[in-house]
């Protein structure tokens, strides 16, 4: 190897850290989709307890016990979610006829000026009933044959909320857990990286959250002073949207468009465009930068691309997942290079630089006290 020019072996060392990373990333990803019934839990739980930890440590600093703190916790969340999705169900089955049909007729209109292309989104909007009657039988078939898709759902959703009452109770524990699997001497960095990743996921369930909610509400408002049919499905689909980065935004802004062009005319299609705009501009250049300054940021691009290699390897709960563990990982490189990323060695300095000691202080200290 010495007698390789110094870029020659720079290079090399690089190829084997990457094709290093890479073989151990595919494993960890094939083993992720074997035991999806069992990581899937794990993964929603962890989104669940970042996202209800406020609310669990607010009770225990009144002076609930941990273990009802948790219990309550678990309940409200049930709750909540429980009364989410009948409002998003019963919004889309009032308002799914009119969607279908609003669409239907779009598409027609489309096909009039466009030809095979609107034919085939005639053809689509024709058959979607259809097409969900199919897939409904495919899910009964795979029921006859021994797979309940909607038995192994139930099952993961029970799991992972028993997985939420139990990270949310002991979650004081962890960091002394954490220590105990380190090796010798990495404790410190561990706990840093588990922290910095946690918060990460933390930030961003909270914003997306609200972001979702202030979405919804005004693309709900704006749709019905329009008085576009199925307004307020046509908001939760964006609520549930919202959860996908940009493509799920995209999807449900055209749907609301569609439907609004196809039963209240093309400038009243405008103005539902013009709504969708306002709500994305205020999204992206207001609500973004004051709700999520503090959590990883990620560029659209690789937002995207995270985005499609979650879909590639699950499907939409892929897409789901993809963006928060994104951001964890991102949390850990950062502390990786805050602690280690030195420009320079400075032989004069015989200690830790500042910069580590400072990062280390702002991902344990905050959180302890």
């Amino acid at each position: 190897m010495h007698l390789l020019p110094l870029p020659v072996r720079r290079l090399a060392a690089w190829c084997a850290v990457v094709l290093l990373v890479s073989g151990v990333g595919y494993v960890g990803i094939r083993l992720c989709a074997e035991l999806r019934t069992a990581v899937t839990p794990v993964l929603l739980a962890l989104l669940g307890t970042a996202l209800l930890r406020p609310l669990y440590r607010r009770l225990v600093e009144v002076g609930v016990p941990r273990s009802l703190s948790a219990g309550l916790t678990c309940v409200a969340v049930v709750a909540v979610v429980g009364g989410a999705v009948y409002i998003v169900v019963a919004a889309l089955i009032d308002s799914g006829d009119q969607i279908v049909a609003a669409l239907r007729s779009a598409a027609r209109g489309v096909a009039e000026h466009f030809g095979a292309a609107g034919t085939s989104l005639d053809d689509l909007a024709s058959n979607a009933k259809e097409l969900l009657t199919k897939f409904g039988g495919t899910a009964a078939s795979n029921v006859i044959s021994g797979v309940s898709v909607v038995g192994e759902s139930i099952a993961m959703a029970v799991l992972a909320l028993l997985l939420v009452f139990f990270f949310l109770r002991d979650s004081h524990r962890a960091v002394g857990a954490l220590r105990s699997v380190a090796p010798r001497g990495t404790g410190d960095t561990l706990e840093a990286m588990a922290r910095r990743a946690f918060r990460a996921v933390e930030g961003f369930m909270r914003g997306t959250t609200f972001i979702a909610f202030i979405d919804a509400v005004c693309i709900t408002v704006g749709l019905l002073v329009l008085d576009v049919p199925g307004a307020v499905g046509l908001g939760a689909l964006v609520f549930v949207g919202a959860y996908i980065p940009y493509l799920g935004a995209f999807l449900s802004g055209a749907v609301a468009v569609l439907v609004a062009l196809a039963d209240r005319g093309f400038v009243i299609a405008l103005w539902a465009l013009g709504v969708v705009l306002a709500v994305q501009v205020l999204e992206g250049h207001v609500l973004q930068p004051m709700i999520q300054s503090r959590t990883v940021q990620m560029h659209p691009a690789v937002v995207m691309v995270t985005i499609t290699a979650g879909a590639s390897v699950a499907g939409i709960l892929g897409m789901l997942l993809a963006v928060p563990v994104t951001a964890a990982a991102f949390g850990v490189l950062h502390e990786l290079r805050t602690r280690y990323g030195v420009s320079a060695p400075d032989p004069a300095a015989e200690g830790p630089s500042a910069e580590d000691s400072t990062g280390f202080e702002d991902s344990t200290g905050s959180e302890d006290s």
